[in-house]
C-alpha cells in the first residue's frame, strides 16, 4: 500500500536510464512543468547571442500563443497530428506493484437511489474537469485540487480536493500514508479512505483502489482563470509510466516566464535542432514560419517548431521544444538536451482516420475572447525511451518519418532523435473536387489502403539507393501514379470480380519481400501491439551497434494491431540520409543561425584542429612560415611571368599592364528582346487603363517618375545606379538635368534596409503632391524576404523582416491612383500563390526564343538553367555542370566523424583546405597534388597561371558561394593568409562579397583595373562585380540568397559545393545556379561538342606547349608524370578531373574580353567581340566567361583554337570563346536535382516546393512539366500553392463568401530568367511609357497649306482688319470665291473661274499625283479645350461619359419622329435615343410621352453659359475613335449635342456613348454616304424649326425670333484656335501671327453674336495650318467655301438641299448651290479648326467586291470596271450605284472628257452639280435656277457637258446659250434607262450631239441595286 516500492525491474540498463530520466525531471523547480516534444534538439549549451537578440517579451509570446490558436480561425484536432495522452486502462500488469497477476477486486454496491453515472458523484453532481473548468471552487486551506482518472472515462479527468499532506512533495517523497479528501461536487467532506472516496465518485474500479494509481495530476488555473490539467503527481513508484500524461495547462504567462529565464538571465539556454531557438525564441526566430506550419494545442510555453519549411497549416504536425536543465548533473552527457521533470515529449500522432473526411474537418469551438481551447480527449499511444548517448555511441541521429497512425511518446534523451513530418501529408489523402480528380485521372471512390501505402513507401525507399534522400514531391508523384493505376484497374474490373486488397496477414510477408532486394539498406520490423515496440527495438539495436557493423539506411516499423488497424513509421538511420533530412527541416535563416552558433560557441574547435595539419600530416602554419622565409621579401611576379619568377613588392606594385583599348563600357544599348518585353509591359499597362475598371486613367498624366527598390545589397544598389545612369532614363523622362543626373540618380534607387521608411515617405509625399505624374514603383528581386510585417514583429535578428511588405503593400501604395507597382523577379513563384496580389493577366513573361534560328542575326544567346542541364548531354569531357565526386567522398568521411556539426561547416572547412593545398601544390609543394581534388587543382591552376601569360595581366574570376557570413569571413582570412605567405598577393585578389558592405579591392589591383579601363577619374574605385572585369580574383560570395548581382565576363568558375540538401526548394536551388547564367555566342549552343571537346585530338602536342608561357594545357586524357613542369599533375588524376583547364583554356586564351558592363540587365552594354551590339544581350550580356588574355599569336596557340570550331577561321587575337558560359561545380545533392534531365527522370529542381514561404495546397496534384512555359507554370502555382502565414500575401485571402480573389489592379509582375536583361527592359519600359503619355497628350492634326490660293491680286478688302464681326453691308458686296481652298480637295477637279483660264497648264501637270498621297500631319499637344474620344477618362467629364453600369443603358428612351420630305417624296421616320438626363431639351406631349419637338432658343437670348445652336455630328465607324466628347471643348457648359448614326451602328455608339442623344437614320440609309446624313439633318432641323415656331407662336413669340441655326461638325474636329496679326516690327519683316488655343464654346458664342446673323446662310472658320501667314489673315472674313464645321441657317437655305446620294464633295456641291442662290457664306479667318488624323472609320471607301464571289483570290477591281454596257456579262459588284459612279468619274476623265485634260480655258460645263471628275479637269458650275448668280462664261468654249440627274429647270434653251469645242464630249447621267432616253429627247440633245449605241453604260450593279445609267456623245 501507499508508497511501498515492491517491484523488481527486469533490466539494469533500463533502470539506469529510467533513474536518470526521473531524477532529471525531479530537479526541475518549475511550478508547472511543461510537456515537451523536443523535435530537433542537439545540445543544451548556453546560447551566446545577446539577450536582446533572442529574448522575446512575455506579452509577445502570449500574443503568439493566442495567434497560434487562431491562425486559421479554427484548430482542427482530428487531423492535426495532436499530442497523445497515454490511456491507463491497458495492461495492468505494468502498473501493479509486483509481477504477480492482478488481484480481482469486488466493489461495494452503491447505496440505493444514488447516482452511478460515470463522471458524476453519488449525489449526482458533475465532477468532470470539462464542466468545472470555469467554476470557482472553494477548498479548505491545505487542500489541493487534483485530477483523478476513471477507467471508464479515459478522456475525462474528475476533479477532487485532497489534503496536500497525503500527496508527495517535488521529489516524490514525504507523502503521508492514507488519504483525506472532499467531494467538490456535492460538497461532502472528510473521506478518510481512498476506497470510500473512489466509490463516492463512481470510479468503478476492477482492481484495488490506490491513490497512487488513480490520482494523476495537479490541477492549476491559467492566467485566464480556467482550471486545467497541470503537471503529473510525482508518486515515487510511477516508474516508466509516470510520464504517460501531458500536462494540459494553458497558462502561458506564468509557465513560460518561469521556464524561459534560466539563471543567467538570457533565454536560449538550450537549442532546438539546428536552430538556436528555445521555447520562447522558437517562435520568434522562425517568425511566422512555425505558426504557419504547425498549430499547437495550447500548453504552457509549448512553442511549435517549424517541421520542415514546406508544410502549411494543413500539414500541421505539432512539435514542442524542451527546456534546459537548471544545473549540470553528473548523470548527464553534456550534449544531450534534457527533458523536463517527469515530462514526456509527445510526438505528433495521427489517429487512423476514416479517409473520407475532408482535410480540415469541423472547427473546434472557441471561447471568443480568450483563445482558450476546451480540453479534448486525446487517444492513447505508447512510450519510447531514447537511450542515453545515442548520438555519441552510434554517430547517427535517427530521423523518424511520421507515417500513418499514432506515434508513441518519446522521453529520455530526446535530443538525439528528430521527428520529421516530411511524408506525413502524402498519407493523408485530401478531399478534392471532382474537376480536380478528373484532371488527375482519379475517381473519388478509389483511394489507397494503408497496406498499399506501406508497400509503396518501402518500394520507394528501396529505389532511392544509398545516395538519394526521400523527397516529398517525388513520393507524392509515386502515390498519385499508384492511385491512377488503381483507378484504371477498377474501371477495367467493373465488369468482372473486384480486385482483392492486400490482407493484413499478407502485409508483413509482402513488406519483407520488397525490402529483401535492397541489399540490406531497408529493414522491416513488424510488431503486434504498438509502433513503440518497433521504434524502441530499432533505437536499442542502434545504440548497441558497433561502428564497424553496417546499419540499414531505413527501418520501416509496422504495427499490425487488431484494435487500431495497421500503422507504420520510418526510422531513418543512414548516416547521410538522417543528417540530410534533419538539416533540410530548417529554413535558410535557421541553419545560418545554427552555423553561427556553432562557430561562436567553439563547437567547431575539434574540426578546426583537424584542419591545422595538411593532408600529409605537416603543421600547416609552420609549413607556410617556412615557405615565406625561403622566399624572403620578394613576391611572385604579378603578371606576364611564371610562378617561379619573383620581384620585390615595390616593383610588383609599380608594374603597369597594357591598356585594353577596345573596352568601351559606357555605351548603353537596349537589345531586341528587351524592347519586346518593354512593349509587352506597356501594352499590359494600356490594357489596365482600357479595362473599364476605372483603376488607371492614362490620359490624366503628363509625366513619369519612378523609384527602384532593391534588396539589401550594396553591390546591387551600385549596379542598378550604374544602369540608371548609363541608360539616360532620368534625362529622357525630364526628371533631372543632364549635368546633375549622375549625382541625383541615388534618390531613385533605394534598398530595403532600416532607412527605407524615411526615404519611402519622401517618395509617397511626391506621389501625393503630383497627381498628374504617373509614378512607377519597381520592386526588383521581389521574391527576396517577402515576409509579412506581422510575422516580422515577432522575429528577432532578421533586420529585413517584413520591410518589403510594409512598403509594397501599405495602404497608401494600394490606394494611390497615380502609382503603378512593377514587381520584377527571376523566381516569381512566391508571388504566384492562391493569395497572390497580382492578377495572372498582369504578368509579363520574358519572351522565349525556342530555337537558335529564332534569334536571327543576334550574336549572343541566353544560357540559363535549362541550357546548363541540357549541356550535360553534349557528351564533352569537360561539362559545364559538374559534381566533384572526390570532394563528396572526403565530405562524407568527415561528416561521420563529426555528427554534431552542421554539414555546411564541415564542407566549408574542407573547401578552405582544398584551395589552400591546391595553392601550395601549384607553387611550392608538388607532393600535395595528390591530395587536392582534380577539380580544385585545375581551377586554382587556371586562376594563378592565366595572368602570367602576357602583358595585359588579365585573368579569371572564381566565385565560391558560402552562405554563412561567419564562414565566409573565415574562408577569406585563411585563403588570404595562405596566398600572402606564398607571395601571390600581387597575382590575384581575394574579395569578400558581402551584401552588407561595399567591395574592398587592394589599391594595386584598383590601379590595374583603372589602366585597363583607360579614362577613369583618379578617385574611381570598383563598386560592382562587373567593374572587376579581367581581374584575376576569388570572390567569396556570402549572404542568405544571391540577390541578382551581375558578374563580369571574366567569371569562369562558380563553386557551389557548399549548396547541398539544405536547399530543397526550387527558388533556393535555382537562384544559386542563376549566378552563372549569362549570354554566350550562338555557336556554343549550335556546336557544343566541337566547341568544348578537344580531348585526344592532338595528344602529342602537350609537350610542345608545356613551357609555353602563353598556353597552358593540362592534358588529362592520359595520366602525366610529375615531369610536366607547368602542371605536374600526378598520374592519379581521373580522366575528366581537371579537364576544364585543359580544354577550355586552350580555347580561351585567345580572347580579349571586353567589359561586361554588358547588358546586365540590359542597361549598360559595351560592344563585344565583333562590335555587334546584339552580342551583349541583356542581363549579363557578355557571358561572364571571357577569358582574359590577349594572345601573342604563335603557332602553338593557334593549333587547338582552330580545332575548336570547324569551319571558323581563327580570328587572330579574338576568338569566339570569349563567350563560353562559366563552369559550375555543384554538391552531389544539387547535381542530382539539376543534372537529372538526361532520361527525363524525376526529380528535377522544378518539381520541388517552389519557395520556403509557400506550401502545397494538396499532396495530390498534377506533375509540373519541365517544358511548361512560364505562363503555364504561373497558373499551376496559383492553383496548387498557398502562402504560409508569415508570407506577405497571406493576409490577401479570397473572399470567403464568393471565393473571388482580390488583386491589386495597378500591380504588374515581370518575370524572366536570371541575368536575362530585366533591368534594361523595365528602364526602357519607363521611357516608352513616358513617350506614350506624351503621345496620349498629343494628337496628329492635318497641317496642309491652302490650295489654289492667289495672293497676287488682293480682292479689295472692304472691312478694316481689327473688326470682330463682318458688316453685312460691305460683306455682301464681296464677290464669292468659287475656288476650293481646303487641302483635302487637292486631288479634286478645279472649279472654273475667270482667273483659272490664265494659269499655265504645265504647272498643274507637274503636281499630278498618281499614288494616293499621304497627307501631311503634325503632332500637337492636347489642351484643356480639346474634343476627346472614348479613351479619355477624367474626373470632370466622368458624368458626361458615364460608363458606370449596364443599368445606364436602360435610362435612355427611344422615340420615333416622323416628317415628310418633299425631296424624297415620302414620309421619313427617324429615331431619337434620349437619355433621361437630356430630356429637358425636348418637348413631349402631355399624354403618352410622345416626342413633339426639340427646344430651340430665341435669337434674342443672351446666356453666357450656353450656346444656342444644336450641334449635329454625323459619325460612322468611329464609335471608339470619334471625337464625340465635347465636355472640355464646351468648358462644361450646357449644350445640345446629337450624334447622327446609321441604324446598324446604333448599338455600338450607344454602348460607348450612353449619355449622348442619338439620331438614328432609317435603315434604307445604311449604305448611304455622308450626303444622306447631312440632308436628313437639314430636313429634320427645318421641320423642327417649323414645329418650334408654331409652339412658341402660341406663347406669343414671333416666328422670326426663333433661333434658326444649327452646327454641323465632323467627328474629327479636335482643337480650335484664335489668331491675331502682330504689328510688323520693320519694313522688311512680315508681320507675325500669334495664335492661342480657345474652346469651341468661345468660338460658337463669338460667331452666334454676329450682328444680323440671320441674314447669313452659312458661317464657318478656316482650316489650321502651321503656314498660316499674316497675308492669309489680311482679310478677317472671306466669302468662300466652308467645310467640316459650319453654322447653317436652315431657314434661309430651306430651298437649297444637300444631295443625299453623294459620297464625296457634298459640301462643295452644297456651297456652290447656296452661293448661286444669292445667299451669304462667311468664313471667319481669325478662327481656325484643327482636324485630327483618325485612322479608322469615317468616309472610308467601300471595299468593292464582286456580288457573287467566284474564287477567293481575285485581282483588285480597277475603277474603269465599275461601269459596264447594259445587259452585258460583266462581273456585277456589291457596292452602291452612286458610289461606283463617283469613283468611276474620278478616274475616267481621260475617257469621258479627253478635250478637257489640262485645258483650263475650256472647262467641262456642269449644270446644277459639282462632281469630281479628276484633278486634270476644271469644272464650270452653272445653276439652272432663274435669277441665280453664275460665273461669267462669255467667250468660253467648253470642252464637255456633264448632266447629272438634271431636273425640269434644265431645258434645251438653257443649253443653247453655251458654246462647245468641236469634239467636245457629253455625259448624261440618269436614274434608269427610260429617264435617260426621255432626258435626251426633252433637251433636244441629238441636234448638236452625236450618240452611238455602244456609248450607253450602267454602273456595274445588279438590277436589284438600281444601277445608274449614262450616255456619252460627241459634239458635232
Amino acid at each position: 500500500m501507499g508508497n511501498s516500492y515492491a517491484g523488481q525491474l527486469k533490466s539494469a540498463r533500463f533502470e539506469e536510464a529510467l533513474h536518470n530520466s526521473i531524477e532529471a525531471s525531479l530537479r526541475c523547480s518549475n511550478v508547472v512543468p511543461r510537456p515537451i516534444f523536443s523535435q530537433l534538439y542537439l545540445d543544451p549549451e548556453q546560447h551566446p547571442f545577446s539577450s536582446a537578440d533572442v529574448k522575446p517579451k512575455v506579452e509577445d509570446l502570449d500574443k503568439d500563443l493566442v495567434h497560434r490558436y487562431t491562425q486559421n480561425g479554427t484548430l482542427d484536432f482530428s487531423n492535426n497530428l495532436t499530442v497523445n495522452e497515454m490511456e491507463d486502462d491497458e495492461d495492468d500488469e505494468e502498473m501493479s506493484d509486483s509481477n504477480s497477476p492482478p488481484i480481482p477486486y469486488s466493489q461495494k454496491p452503491a447505496p440505493e437511489g444514488s447516482c452511478t453515472t460515470d463522471g458524476f458523484c453519488q449525489a449526482g453532481k458533475d465532477l468532470r474537469l470539462v464542466s468545472l473548468c470555469m467554476e470557482q471552487i472553494d477548498i479548505p486551506a491545505g487542500f489541493l485540487l487534483v485530477g483523478a482518472k476513471s477507467p471508464n472515462l479515459p478522456e475525462h479527468i474528475l476533479v477532487c480536493a485532497v489534503d496536500k499532506r497525503f500527496l508527495p512533495d517535488d521529489h516524490g517523497k514525504n507523502a503521508l500514508l492514507g488519504f483525506s479528501g472532499n467531494c467538490i461536487g456535492c460538497g461532502e467532506r472528510g473521506f478518510r479512505y481512498f476506497t470510500e472516496f473512489s466509490n463516492h465518485i463512481n470510479l468503478k474500479l476492477t482492481t484495488q483502489p490506490k491513490k497512487q494509481k488513480h490520482l494523476k495530476y495537479y490541477l492549476v488555473r491559467t492566467s485566464q482563470g480556467v482550471l486545467s490539467k497541470g503537471p503529473l503527481i510525482c508518486w515515487k513508484e510511477c516508474r516508466s509510466r509516470q510520464s504517460s500524461a501531458t500536462c494540459h495547462s494553458i497558462k502561458p504567462n506564468s509557465s513560460v516566464s518561469s521556464t524561459v529565464t534560466p539563471e543567467n538571465g538570457t533565454t536560449n539556454g538550450y537549442k532546438t535542432g539546428f536552430t538556436q531557438t528555445d521555447a520562447a525564441n522558437g517562435n520568434s526566430s522562425h517568425g511566422g514560419k512555425s505558426s504557419a506550419s504547425s498549430s499547437t494545442p495550447a500548453r504552457p510555453g509549448n512553442y511549435s517548431l517549424s517541421p520542415r519549411p514546406s508544410y502549411t497549416s494543413a500539414d500541421q504536425a505539432t512539435m514542442f521544444t524542451s527546456g534546459p536543465p537548471k544545473k549540470r548533473h553528473r548523470g548527464w552527457y553534456p550534449g544531450s538536451p534534457v527533458p523536463q521533470p517527469g515530462l514526456v515529449t509527445p510526438v505528433p500522432t495521427i489517429r487512423p482516420l476514416s479517409r473520407s473526411e475532408p482535410l480540415l474537418s469541423a472547427p473546434v469551438p472557441q471561447t471568443p475572447l480568450t483563445g482558450i481551447l476546451q480540453p479534448r480527449p486525446i487517444p492513447a499511444g505508447e512510450t519510447v525511451i531514447v537511450p542515453e548517448n545515442l548520438l555519441s555511441n552510434s554517430g547517427v541521429r535517427p530521423v523518424i518519418l511520421i507515417g500513418y497512425g499514432t506515434l508513441p511518446y518519446f522521453y529520455g534523451n530526446v535530443g538525439d532523435i528528430v521527428v520529421s513530418p516530411l511524408l506525413v501529408n502524402c498519407y493523408k489523402i485530401p478531399q478534392l473536387e471532382n474537376k480536380d480528380l478528373e484532371q488527375l485521372g482519379l475517381t473519388g471512390s478509389q483511394l489507397l489502403s494503408v497496406e498499399n501505402m506501406i508497400l509503396l513507401t518501402i518500394q520507394y525507399l528501396v529505389r532511392l539507393g544509398p545516395d538519394q534522400i526521400p523527397l516529398r514531391e517525388e513520393f507524392e508523384q509515386i502515390m498519385l501514379k499508384a492511385m491512377q493505376e488503381f483507378t484504371l484497374r477498377e474501371r477495367a474490373l467493373q465488369m468482372g470480380a473486384p480486385c482483392i486488397p492486400v490482407s493484413p496477414g499478407q502485409l508483413p510477408w509482402l513488406a519483407r519481400l520488397i525490402a529483401s532486394v535492397s541489399q540490406d539498406l531497408v529493414h522491416v520490423i513488424v510488431t503486434q501491439n504498438s509502433l513503440a515496440e518497433g521504434i524502441s527495438e530499432t533505437l536499442r539495436i542502434l545504440s548497441e551497434m558497433r561502428h564497424y557493423q553496417k546499419l540499414p539506411d531505413y527501418v520501416v516499423a509496422i504495427c499490425t494491431s487488431k484494435i487500431r488497424g495497421n500503422e507504420f513509421c520510418v526510422v531513418v538511420l543512414g548516416q547521410h540520409q538522417s543528417r540530410a533530412l534533419a538539416e533540410s527541416m530548417l529554413t535558410t535563416s535557421e541553419f545560418l543561425k545554427e552555423i553561427s552558433y556553432e562557430l561562436i560557441t567553439g563547437k567547431v574547435s575539434f574540426l578546426a584542429s583537424h584542419f591545422k595539419t595538411t593532408s600529409l600530416g605537416d603543421d600547416l602554419d609552420k609549413l607556410l612560415e617556412k615557405m615565406q622565409q625561403r622566399r624572403g621579401d620578394s613576391v611572385v611576379t604579378p603578371f606576364n611571368g611564371d610562378l617561379n619568377e619573383c620581384v620585390s613588392p615595390q616593383e610588383a606594385a609599380a608594374m603597369i599592364p597594357t591598356q585594353n583599348l577596345d573596352l568601351d563600357n559606357e555605351t548603353f544599348q537596349i537589345y531586341q528582346p528587351q524592347l519586346t518585353v518593354a512593349r509587352k509591359l506597356l501594352s499590359q499597362v494600356c490594357a489596365i487603363a482600357d479595362s473599364g475598371s476605372q483603376s488607371l486613367d492614362l490620359g490624366h498624366f503628363s509625366k513619369v517618375d519612378f523609384i527602384i527598390i532593391v534588396p539589401r545589397s550594396e553591390v546591387l544598389v551600385q549596379q542598378t545606379l550604374q544602369r540608371v545612369r548609363q541608360s539616360g532614363v532620368l534625362v529622357d523622362l525630364g526628371l533631372e538635368e543632364n549635368g546633375t543626373a549622375h549625382q541625383r540618380a541615388e534618390k531613385y534607387v533605394v534598398r530595403l534596409d532600416n532607412e527605407i521608411q524615411s526615404k519611402f515617405e519622401v517618395f509617397m509625399r511626391r506621389v501625393k503632391q503630383n497627381p498628374y505624374t504617373l509614378f512607377v514603383l519597381v520592386h526588383d528581386n521581389s521574391h527576396v524576404e517577402l515576409t509579412s510585417v506581422i510575422s516580422g514583429s515577432l522575429s528577432h535578428g532578421e533586420p529585413s523582416h517584413g520591410l518589403a511588405d510594409r512598403v509594397i503593400n501599405c495602404r497608401e501604395v494600394l490606394d494611390a491612383f497615380n502609382l503603378l507597382v512593377l514587381q520584377v523577379s527571376s523566381f516569381p513563384y512566391t508571388l504566384q500563390t492562391q493569395q497572390s496580389r497580382i492578377s495572372s493577366s498582369n504578368e509579363v513573361h520574358w519572351i522565349q526564343l525556342d530555337t537558335v534560328e529564332d534569334v536571327g542575326c543576334e550574336e549572343k544567346l541566353y544560357f540559363g538553367l535549362n541550357e546548363y542541364s541540357k549541356s550535360l548531354q553534349w557528351g564533352v569531357t569537360s561539362p559545364l555542370l559538374r559534381c566533384d565526386e572526390t570532394f563528396e567522398k572526403m565530405v562524407n568521411t568527415l561528416l561521420e566523424r563529426y555528427p554534431r556539426l552542421h554539414s555546411m561547416v564541415v564542407r566549408c572547412y574542407l573547401l578552405i583546405q582544398q584551395y589552400s593545398e591546391a595553392l601550395m601544390a601549384l607553387t611550392t609543394m608538388a607532393s600535395l597534388r595528390d591530395h587536392s581534388t582534380p577539380e580544385t587543382l585545375s581551377i586554382m591552376d587556371d586562376l594563378i597561371s592565366s595572368p602570367g601569360k602576357n602583358k595585359s595581366g588579365r585573368g579569371h574570376m572564381l566565385i565560391i558561394r558560402v552562405p554563412s557570413v561567419q564562414l565566409a569571413m573565415l574562408a577569406k582570412e585563411r585563403l588570404q593568409e595562405v596566398r600572402d605567405k606564398l607571395g601571390l598577393q600581387y597575382r590575384f585578389e581575394i574579395i569578400l562579397g558581402n551584401p552588407a558592405s561595399e567591395l574592398n579591392v587592394a589599391t594595386h589591383f584598383v590601379a590595374r583595373l583603372k589602366t585597363w579601363r583607360g579614362n577613369e577619374p583618379e578617385e574611381w574605385i570598383p563598386r560592382t562585380y562587373q567593374d572587376l572585369e579581367g581581374l584575376p580574383c576569388i570572390v567569396i560570395l556570402t549572404g542568405k540568397d544571391p540577390l541578382g548581382e551581375t558578374f563580369p565576363r571574366s567569371l569562369k568558375y562558380c563553386d557551389l559545393r557548399l549548396i547541398d540538401s539544405s536547399y530543397l526548394t526550387r527558388t533556393a536551388l535555382e537562384q544559386e545556379v542563376g549566378l552563372a547564367c549569362c549570354y554566350v555566342s550562338k555557336e556554343v549552343i549550335r556546336g557544343p561538342t566541337s566547341a568544348l571537346d578537344l580531348s585526344g585530338k592532338e595528344p602529342e602536342r602537350a609537350p610542345l606547349i608545356e613551357n609555353d608561357s602563353e598556353e597552358l594545357l593540362i592534358d588529362l586524357e592520359r595520366p602525366q608524370s610529375n615531369s610536366s613542369a607547368v602542371t605536374g599533375t600526378s598520374g592519379s588524376i581521373m580522366e575528366n578531373g581537371v579537364s576544364s583547364s585543359s580544354t577550355d583554356k586552350s580555347q580561351k586564351q585567345s580572347l580579349t574580353p571586353t567589359s561586361n558592363v554588358g547588358m546586365d540587365e540590359g542597361v549598360s552594354a559595351s560592344t563585344t567581340g565583333a562590335g555587334d551590339p546584339l552580342k551583349q544581350e541583356c542581363d549579363s550580356l557578355g557571358p561572364p566567361m571571357a577569358s582574359s588574355t590577349t594572345s601573342k599569336p604563335s603557332s602553338s596557340s593557334l593549333g587547338p583554337r582552330s580545332l575548336a570550331w570547324p569551319g571558323q577561321p581563327p580570328r587572330g587575337c579574338r576568338g569566339l570563346h570569349a563567350t563560353l558560359p562559366p563552369i559550375v561545380i555543384l554538391s552531389k545533392a544539387a547535381y542530382s536535382l539539376l543534372g537529372s534531365q538526361k532520361g527525363g527522370k524525376l526529380p528535377s529542381s522544378s518539381s520541388l516546393l517552389p519557395h520556403a514561404d509557400v506550401a502545397w495546397v494538396s499532396s495530390l496534384r498534377p506533375f509540373l512539366h519541365k517544358d511548361m512555359s512560364s505562363e503555364e507554370q504561373s497558373l499551376y502555382y496559383r492553383q496548387w500553392t498557398s502562402a504560409r502565414q508569415h508570407h506577405a500575401d497571406f493576409s490577401n485571402q479570397p473572399d470567403p463568401a464568393s471565393g473571388a480573389r482580390t488583386f491589386h489592379p495597378r500591380r504588374l509582375l515581370l518575370t524572366g530568367p536570371p541575368q536575362v536583361g530585366k533591368t534594361g527592359s523595365y528602364l526602357q519600359f519607363l521611357r516608352i511609357l513616358f513617350r506614350m503619355l506624351i503621345r496620349l497628350l498629343e494628337v496628329d492634326v492635318y497641317d496642309e497649306e491652302e490650295i489654289n490660293t492667289d495672293h497676287s491680286e488682293n480682292s479689295e478688302v472692304s472691312q478694316s482688319e481689327g473688326e470682330p464681326w463682318p458688316d453685312i453691308e460691305s460683306f455682301s458686296k464681296m464677290p464669292f470665291d468659287v475656288s476650293v481652298h481646303d487641302p483635302k480637295y487637292s486631288l479634286m477637279s478645279l472649279v472654273y473661274t475667270e482667273k483659272l483660264a490664265g494659269i499655265k497648264q504645265e504647272v498643274i501637270k507637274e503636281c499630278k499625283i498618281e499614288e494616293p498621297r499621304k497627307r501631311e500631319t503634325v503632332s500637337m499637344m492636347l489642351t484643356k479645350y480639346a474634343a476627346y474620344n472614348t479613351f479619355h477618362h477624367c474626373e470632370q467629364c466622368h458624368q458626361y461619359m458615364d460608363f458606370t453600369s449596364a443599368s445606364q443603358m436602360s435610362d435612355s428612351t427611344l422615340h420615333a419622329f416622323t416628317f415628310s420630305s418633299s425631296m424624297l417624296g415620302e414620309e421619313v421616320q427617324l429615331y431619337f435615343i434620349i437619355p433621361k438626363s437630356k430630356e429637358s431639351h425636348f418637348v413631349f406631349s402631355k399624354q403618352g410621352k410622345h416626342l413633339e419637338s426639340m427646344r430651340l432658343p430665341l435669337v434674342s437670348d443672351k446666356n453666357l453659359n450656353a450656346v444656342k445652336s444644336p450641334i449635329f455630328t454625323p459619325s460612322s465607324g468611329r464609335h471608339e475613335h470619334g471625337l464625340l466628347n465635347l465636355f472640355h471643348a464646351m468648358e462644361g457648359i450646357s449644350h445640345l449635342h446629337l450624334l447622327v448614326v446609321k441604324e446598324y451602328e446604333m448599338p455600338l455608339y450607344r454602348k460607348y456613348w450612353p449619355n449622348h442623344i442619338m439620331l438614328v437614320l432609317p435603315g434604307m440609309f445604311n449604305n448611304a454616304g455622308v450626303g444622306a446624313a447631312r440632308f436628313l439633318i437639314k430636313e429634320l432641323s427645318y421641320h423642327n424649326l417649323e414645329l418650334e415656331r408654331n409652339r412658341l407662336e402660341e406663347l406669343g413669340v414671333k416666328r422670326q425670333c426663333v433661333w434658326p441655326f444649327i452646327v454641323v461638325m465632323d467627328d474629327s474636329c479636335v482643337l480650335w484656335n484664335i489668331h491675331s496679326v502682330q504689328e510688323q516690327t520693320s519694313q522688311s519683316m512680315e508681320a507675325g501671327v500669334s495664335s492661342k488655343n480657345v474652346s469651341l464654346k468661345s468660338v460658337l458664342q463669338h460667331i452666334e453674336a454676329t450682328p444680323k446673323i440671320i441674314h447669313y446662310a452659312i458661317l464657318g472658320i478656316q482650316k489650321w495650318s502651321s503656314k498660316l501667314t499674316s497675308q492669309s489673315l489680311k482679310a478677317p472674313f472671306s466669302r468662300c467655301h466652308v467645310h467640316d464645321f459650319i453654322l447653317l441657317n436652315i431657314d434661309l437655305t430651306q430651298n437649297v438641299q444637300y444631295d443625299f446620294n453623294r459620297y464625296f464633295c457634298e459640301d462643295v456641291d452644297f456651297n456652290l448651290r447656296t452661293n448661286s442662290s444669292g445667299l451669304l457664306i462667311c468664313r471667319f479667318n481669325n478662327f481656325s479648326l484643327m482636324k485630327k488624323h483618325v485612322q479608322v472609320g469615317g468616309q472610308r471607301d467601300f471595299i468593292i467586291k464582286p456580288k457573287i464571289m467566284v474564287s477567293e483570290s481575285l485581282a483588285p477591281i480597277l475603277p474603269l470596271q465599275y461601269v459596264c454596257a447594259p445587259d452585258s456579262e460583266h462581273t456585277l459588284l456589291a457596292a452602291p450605284a452612286q458610289f461606283l459612279l463617283e469613283k468611276f468619274l474620278q478616274h475616267a476623265a481621260y475617257k469621258l472628257f479627253p478635250k478637257a485634260i489640262h485645258n483650263f480655258k475650256s472647262p467641262v460645263l456642269a449644270i446644277d452639280c459639282y462632281l469630281n471628275i479628276g484633278q486634270e479637269v476644271a469644272i464650270c458650275y452653272i445653276s439652272s435656277r432663274p435669277h441665280s448668280n453664275n460665273v461669267n462664261c462669255e467667250g468660253v468654249f467648253f470642252s464637255g457637258l456633264l448632266l447629272y440627274l438634271c431636273d425640269s429647270f434644265v431645258g434645251a434653251d438653257l443649253l443653247k446659250k453655251f458654246k462647245f469645242l468641236k469634239g467636245a464630249t457629253l455625259c448624261v447621267i440618269c436614274q434608269d434607262r427610260s429617264s435617260l432616253r426621255q432626258t435626251i429627247v426633252r433637251l433636244e440633245l441629238e441636234d448638236e450631239w452625236q450618240f452611238r449605241l455602244r456609248d450607253e453604260f450602267q454602273t456595274a450593279n445588279s438590277n436589284d441595286d438600281k444601277p445608274l445609267y449614262f450616255l456619252t456623245g460627241r459634239h458635232v
